[in-house]
């Protein structure tokens, strides 16, 4: 049954996508109408024909037939908006994604062993006292792809004009977009090796290499190929999120890519293209994950099994008093900035003073309308964090509820879903709007939660005392009350209230795209992507968001630093370093 999991749950999935057109709220028939004939009335004889024609005058069981048998047959569907063939823009739109994709993932493993190698080069001469990725990787690795991709606009681009700010074909047009992709997968990748390395140089095998003058560099070089298999999980993940980052940064660059047409077909209700967008997306990241686990094989050669391979113990190093300090400053920054803008009115509109700079009467100026920045900001902290604590506790519970029903399948694709690909289908269906975006994130956010949920109830149901409290008569409600719920509960809520901010980023991510809250909503999503028009002439428009938002990854990664090194770097964690769902 365990092997059987996994194919059933995509098979779920797969499902749910071919239902798209029989799940949407809207009338598919009044779509179709508005697109293609204007200029006809939508009398029910009108639309009865319409749906005859496309297909959709069946029941679900229909619909999702005539999808699937499409697809055996390489055949995606007609837009419903052109009315032409789904397939050949598809296929086109991948072309590009992956080409963007490739360029990304050079750049993230660049980077990541660029953070990596300081303690690759001191572990191998045996003077590892500490790892030198810390911090500043941890910020990058937390930034949303969206808002990089905003900032490099701003600043090499508009700014200072060193690359183009938009379009697709020439080289120099891949250079931003694959930046704003690759810089956080490849912080997030280089500090996974940063933390991975000391416990491969700890290893009695190091020792005995260096004590027979094996050369540093061979050393090192065993070193790397013991911490490759733990993280080539991770980097299918990262190839994942990539998938997830690719629809904003491909939407602000104008690339013709898989996300940017995936992000327009929900938007304009066009289904059928949706449909084979989100197929494209979802098998691209099956493929990564499966490549990656192919990898992990190949390089464990015939030492295959976990028992055959231990797995790696990080001996404790030091953690800076200043990444606590930090994350403190940080927040009382953010908690100042809020409160001061909370006394300001983020809806007042003043024409005389639209896009003015930053002044007495407006300390981070004025946006295209007139509206306070500093207003919108900080109204926009308490709806962005309210509704993360909401969908957090939601979270929270469907994770313990799903992690002690062992809902393994489940929750790993669920952990390999990008919350954007989410938003997408629910867009898809509902259309856009804050509820929407906030299930997006709630559907994917859990998995997290489950997996380390589940971990802990194996390990508590395990442990000696358990065993000793059957033997002495103790009940089921005993050890549920007094044993099972006391070890696994306390860690998995301390877990989600350290991913409150990421929760957060995901949801703002959402609103950049327009899936989120809409107009005239005061949200740090919708504020970057209102005024990146403006960005050459009000760049204080779009850095106060994105400052805003920086500083939450910041404090999420360095809250989770601190609490982490005060607990001797103990404690379970659920998702290591996945990027696709909710962040970091």
């Amino acid at each position: 049954m365990r092997h059987l999991g996994r194919p059933a749950v995509l098979a779920t999935v797969l499902a749910a996508v071919g239902l798209l057109p029989w799940l949407t709220r809207t009338d598919p028939a009044l779509t179709i109408l508005h697109a293609r004939y204007a200029d006809r009335p939508p009398t029910p004889a009108v639309l009865d024909a319409i749906r005859a024609e496309t297909g959709l005058d069946g029941g679900p069981l229909r619909v999702l037939g005539d999808w699937a048998g499409g697809l055996l047959h390489g055949d995606l569907g007609r837009s419903w908006v052109s009315g032409q063939p789904v397939a050949p823009d598809v296929t086109s739109a991948l072309g590009v994604s992956l080409t963007l994709m490739g360029g990304s993932l050079a750049v993230a493993l660049v980077l990541a062993f660029a953070l990596a190698a300081p303690t690759l080069w001191r572990g191998a001469r045996r003077r590892l006292t500490t790892t030198r990725a810390g911090a500043v990787a941890a910020v990058l690795a937390a930034l949303p792809e969206f808002l990089l991709a905003a900032v490099l606009a701003t600043v090499l681009a508009v700014q200072l004009g060193w690359f183009p700010a938009l379009g697709w074909g020439r080289a120099d047009q891949l250079v931003l977009p694959a930046l704003a992709m690759g810089v956080p997968a490849g912080a997030l990748l280089g500090r996974l090796l940063d933390d991975a390395l000391p416990a491969a140089f700890a290893e009695p095998w190091a020792r005995a290499a260096a004590a027979s003058g094996m050369p540093p560099r061979r050393v090192a070089g065993h070193a790397l190929r013991r911490s490759a298999p733990a993280l080539l999980p991770q980097l299918g993940l990262v190839v994942v999120g990539l998938t997830g980052g690719a629809v904003a940064v491909e939407t602000l660059y104008a690339i013709p890519g898989l996300g940017s047409t995936a992000l327009a077909a929900a938007l304009a209700q066009d289904l059928p293209v949706l449909q084979a967008c989100v197929l494209l997306l979802l098998l691209l990241g099956l493929a990564a994950s499966l490549v990656a686990r192919a990898g992990s094989r190949l390089l464990l050669g015939p030492v295959r099994t976990a028992r055959a391979l231990p797995a790696l113990v990080a001996p404790v190093l030091p953690v800076r008093r200043a990444v606590t300090v930090a994350a403190g400053g940080l927040a009382v920054l953010l908690a100042a900035v809020t409160v001061v803008g909370l006394l300001r009115d983020p809806l007042a509109v003043d024409a005389a003073a639209r896009l003015a700079s930053p002044s007495a009467a407006h300390p981070l100026g004025t946006d295209s309308l007139g509206r306070d920045v500093l207003a919108r900001l900080g109204h926009g902290t308490a709806r962005t964090v309210l509704t993360a604590v909401a969908v957090s506790a939601v979270t929270l519970l469907l994770g313990l509820v799903a992690g002690a029903l062992r809902a393994g399948a489940l929750t790993e694709t669920a952990n390999a879903l990008p919350a954007v690909l989410a938003g997408l289908v629910v867009a898809g269906v509902a259309g856009p709007g804050p509820w929407g975006a906030a299930a997006a994130v709630a559907a994917v956010a859990w998995a997290p939660l489950a997996a380390h949920t589940s971990a802990l109830y194996t390990q508590e149901k395990a442990a000696p005392h358990l065993a000793a409290s059957l033997a002495l008569g103790a009940g089921r409600g005993h050890l549920l009350r007094r044993h099972l719920l006391p070890g696994v509960v306390p860690p998995v809520v301390r877990h989600a209230v350290l991913r409150v901010p990421a929760v957060a980023l995901a949801l703002a991510s959402l609103g950049f795209l327009g899936l989120g809250a809409q107009a005239p909503a005061p949200e740090w999503g919708r504020m970057l992507s209102e005024n990146m028009p403006y960005a050459e002439r009000a760049p204080w428009a779009v850095l106060a968001p994105a400052a805003a938002l920086a500083v939450l990854g910041a404090l999420a990664v360095l809250t989770t630093a601190s609490v982490r090194g005060r607990r001797g770097g103990s404690g379970g964690r659920g998702r290591s370093g996945g990027r696709g769902g909710s962040g970091g």
